[in-house]
């Protein structure tokens, strides 16, 4: 390679190196969900779906009020003899003129002023639906919360790993530098350089592993919050140990399960309404020429108006109001059975998650004391491998215990996190 050549390739490291660093973003936890809960596609779709029951909502309170509309047409029809009358002593008067050119402009209102409470009945269902559409979307939120969490986590975790088996791959390197040395001095055997050159080999290929772990960790946190470059979690300080008092606090899955079953309650009611009389105003003002409500008739304009209570009994429908009952408290069944079951999987999943927390937290004591015997064990190994009383495979075994006395507390703690954030989802939010 010429001179030239190695400076132009340092020089593309050094820029690609500089773009990797730029392209690197330090996130705690909570900044990560917060830009999970701004990216996320999942709550965009169920704010829009809340957009439209609203909507929906909007629609049957308005069909309650009267509707006003504006009618207008042409007609034309074949001619006709026209038809008059001769009075005594006087000209012919036309009685039925023929015009074929029919011309029609009408004010119309509709209201409906009695339904046996239908509207206020399918009013309150829409209502329903439209809470159990906001629900739904503080269930989105929890969900992405945990499901950011999990991801955080389990990047820390591989970061950690990695970092732990980077080191022990140097501090290995280390030690078989001395026993290279060792060897040529003849104070020790081959094989003990084998032996390390082995161990060397199988922490590389966990290395490897632990990298491609952290890269696949990183990319789905990338995918939560919608990041494009590199993502480096910031571990946040204090234990974020949960609150043990749970009283209060409802899922929002929960209270969307209230909501639906609240809305098929209403419509089952707006159904039955159905059978009882409905009663509606009617009024209209036309402009017409010839106005058929004006006789004789006359080809010019004339105005009219009328005003009209119509009431309406549907005696029998072929069982189709029946088979709508039947539907709408099939589904409140349906609904109130999710209830139960719901309730019961609740429960158990809090003792669950409570369980594994404690389980976690006691794992994290276990593995530092874990960690600090293995340090002391691997000091003593150190100190009397030096005076020549054991030998090289001793000292690399203690460096695997501390290895894995590492890896141990560093799954540990990222457990005991998880398990907090899983805690969190399965009780709930506080009840408003």
């Amino acid at each position: 390679m010429t001179h030239g050549t190695r400076r132009a390739t340092l020089l593309i490291t050094a820029l690609l190196m500089s773009n990797a660093s730029v392209a690197q973003e330090r996130l705690t936890l909570e900044e990560a969900i917060a830009r999970g809960l701004q990216q996320s596609a999942r709550l965009a779709e169920l704010q829009a779906r809340e957009a439209a029951a609203g909507a929906a909502e909007q629609s049957r309170g308005a069909a309650r009020l009267p509707i006003v509309a504006a009618l207008a047409g042409y007609t034309r029809t074949n001619h006709v003899d026209e038809f008059s009358i001769v009075a005594p002593g006087g000209p012919p008067r036309v009685i039925y003129p023929d015009v074929p050119d029919n011309l029609r402009a009408r004010i119309d209102l509709q209201w409906p002023i009695y339904t046996a409470g239908r509207l206020d009945a399918l009013e309150r269902a829409a209502r329903a639906e439209r809470s159990a559409a906001a629900e739904d979307i503080e269930t989105a939120r929890a969900d992405l919360r945990l499901e950011v969490t999990r991801a955080f986590w389990a990047l820390v975790t591989a970061r950690e790993s990695e970092q732990v088996l980077d080191r022990s791959v140097k501090n290995l390197d280390v030690h078989l530098g001395d026993l290279r040395a060792r060897l040529d001095q003849g104070l020790i055997p081959p094989n003990d350089v084998l032996t390390a050159e082995a161990q060397r080999s199988r922490r590389q290929g966990l290395l490897i592993e632990a990298s491609n772990t952290r890269a696949i960790a990183g990319a789905d946190l990338r995918r939560l919050i919608g990041g494009t470059g590199t993502v480096v979690p910031v571990e946040p300080a204090g234990s974020g140990r949960v609150s043990a008092d749970a009283s209060g606090r409802v899922r929002p899955e929960r209270r969307a399960l209230d909501q639906r079953l609240e809305a098929a309650r209403e419509r089952e009611r707006a159904v039955q309404a159905q059978s009882k009389p409905q009663i509606s105003l009617g009024a209209g003002y036309d402009y017409a020429r010839p106005n058929p409500r004006i006789f004789p008739r006359a080809e010019r304009w004339d105005d009219s108006w009328d005003i009209s209570v119509n009431a309406s009994w549907t005696l029998w429908d072929g069982g189709r109001r029946a088979a709508e009952r039947a539907e709408a408290a099939a589904l409140a069944r349906a609904t109130e059975a999710r209830m139960t079951d719901f309730d019961r999987s609740a429960a158990f999943e809090v003792e669950a998650r409570r369980l594994d927390l404690d389980s976690a937290r006691a794992l994290i004591a276990a593995a530092d004391a874990g960690i600090r015997a293995a340090e002391e064990a691997r000091r003593v190994v150190d100190e009397r491998y030096r005076a020549g009383v054991v030998t090289s495979t001793e000292v690399l075994d203690a460096e695997l215990a501390l290895l894995q006395a590492q890896l141990d507390r560093t799954r540990a703690v990222a457990a005991a996190r998880l398990a907090e954030a899983r805690l969190t989802r399965a009780w709930g939010t506080p009840t408003p």
